[in-house]
């Protein structure tokens, strides 16, 4: 289940190892494409056009079967998965092995205000609207004679000191600014970006040195970061920090971590913050044909001698998905079992224009060279030629001809909050959850 990373990569090498007659390959996903997630910022930016950064799953996949719902309830005693189809209808579908490769969504914390009015950057849609919520707020301050309400609308804030937050930060920033140029009413000086992060170092991952020259770029920009500090309340017109201070703004981009979609407590089996317990084989213990990889699971890293789980990146659910495909061919067939491993290839930040910092195999850069690496390791990533081609397309169109700077508006009716455009809307009990619900 899942057509992210883990889930599509999974489905197309089951094509590709499994004899046509040998076994039935079912995919439950609400979409209808796989989404090539790195590049959400650059969409909410202009620099990509959304349908750039997908691929159909209709014309990469060949003969497994699309069943479009969201999987709500997996019995890994009657080995059925309880299925919520796009039409509201509820389907039970049987399986021999299942992979679990859901995902994740948005994870939120109990900060009044932040359901209300925070924005994401976790699907297309959210992408989407915060590019059209973001050029509507400058028009807005650009109409209005007052003071406070301009502040509030040129003020900006992203909570969330990871890649997602960084780049949005970094690549939005960029795109209002450039957008002042059209009202020559509006002062500049109003324009603030705020990126708050609890932690005391921006992208701990990148170790010391880059992620200290991530920092200092996005400061000498005028982006406002601020570590040990997060959100704890909001409203419609202010953000109030854990520091006491109180920010103007119309706009909260919350990327604060992510957590596994619902369907991972379904299974009723040991979890670690919310992630599936599995072995190094991927499979969960003591549940034969039952896998999970990805954002969704905690799998253990053979690779440190410390231990722990793998990371939530593309390229661990990539990865984990071809050993994912080999172990459940292996269940079917009787076979032994692989563990995964991996080499880490490294990291890319893109923070928008020539600016990036990446850490290729080890080698620590920045600046335009690390743009070169980064957008060369994204087109190899990219899950397929045609996305590459219009990706290619769009960085070409964007660097010789600019930005538009137009609102579409396909989703000014919506609130854009983050359980409009990105949680499921439909809560359906678990076994577990009704089960605890009688004892109670």
């Amino acid at each position: 289940m899942g057509s992210g990373f883990g889930g599509y990569t999974c489905a197309r090498l089951l094509e590709r190892w499994l004899r046509p007659d040998e076994a039935e390959i079912v995919l439950i996903t609400p979409k209808d494409y796989t989404l090539y997630l790195p590049l959400l910022p650059q969409v909410a930016a202009g620099v990509l056009q959304p349908r750039s950064i997908v691929a159909p799953l209709h014309t990469r996949l060949r003969r497994a079967k699309l069943l479009p719902g969201v999987a709500m309830d997996v019995d890994l005693d009657r080995r059925r998965c309880e299925v919520l189809k796009i039409s509201g209808e509820v389907t039970s579908v049987p399986f021999d092995v299942i992979v679990l490769a859901p995902g994740s969504m948005t994870r939120t914390f109990d900060i009044p205000g932040l359901k209300e009015h925070a924005r994401g950057m976790k699907t297309l849609a959210e992408a989407v609207f915060l590019r059209d919520h973001a050029i509507a707020q400058l028009e807005l301050a650009a109409s209005s004679s007052d003071p406070a309400e301009r502040a509030a609308r040129c003020g900006f804030v992203v909570v969330g000191g990871g890649y997602s937050g960084v780049e949005t930060a970094a690549t939005m920033q960029l795109v209002t600014r450039a957008a002042l140029a059209r009202f020559p009413g509006l002062d500049p000086g109003l324009l603030r970006w705020t990126l708050l992060d609890i932690a005391p170092k921006l992208m701990p991952e990148l170790g010391e040195q880059l992620g200290d020259a991530a920092t200092r770029l996005l400061r000498k920009r005028g982006i406002d970061v601020r570590l040990g500090v997060t959100l704890e309340s909001m409203t419609d017109t202010s953000a109030k920090l854990t520091d006491g201070t109180t920010l103007p703004t119309r706009t909260v981009v919350w990327t604060a971590g992510v957590t596994p979609r619902p369907v991972v407590s379904s299974l009723g089996t040991e979890t670690v913050k919310g992630r599936l317990v599995v072995g190094p084989d991927l499979q969960v213990p003591e549940h034969d044909g039952v896998f999970g990889l990805g954002d969704a699971a905690a799998v253990p890293d053979l690779t440190t001698p410390q231990g722990g789980v793998c990371g939530q990146t593309a390229q661990h659910a990539s990865r984990q998905a071809a050993t994912a495909a080999r172990n459940a061919i292996a269940a079917l067939r009787g076979g032994p079992m692989r563990e995964y491993r991996h080499r880490d290839l490294g990291l890319v930040v893109d923070l928008g224009g020539r600016d990036a910092v990446a850490r290729p195999l080890g080698v620590d850069l920045s600046g335009p060279l690390a743009q070169l690496v980064t957008r060369g390791y994204h087109l190899l990533t990219a899950p397929s030629g045609r996305t590459r081609f219009r990706i290619s397309g769009d960085w070409l169109m964007n660097m010789c001809a600019g930005d538009d700077l137009i609102r579409l508006d396909f989703l000014k009716d919506s609130p854009g909050t983050l359980d409009e455009l990105e949680h499921m809307p439909i809560k359906v009990k678990s076994r577990h959850e009704q089960k605890a619900g009688l004892r109670q």
